[in-house]
């Protein structure tokens, strides 16, 4: 009988990297999002904001105390 020779160091650090590979998969999944995804997101904000803006009355003074 014959034992095959493994290296504890060897597989434990392989271990670990299979591991941190699983979540980066997981990650990946949860919160990556496309280029155009983000684009679509940031140019409604834009349209969003720009429709507040334009409803802005200019006759009303500053809120803030001076």
């Amino acid at each position: 009988m014959t034992a095959d020779i493994i290296n504890l160091n060897r597989f434990r650090k392989e271990k670990a990297r299979a591991e941190k590979a699983a979540v980066a998969e997981e990650n990946r999944v949860r919160f990556g999002r496309t280029r155009a995804q983000k684009a679509l997101d940031r140019i409604s904000a834009e349209k969003a904001r720009h429709h507040v803006d334009s409803h802005r009355r200019d006759d009303e003074e500053d809120p803030t105390p001076a």
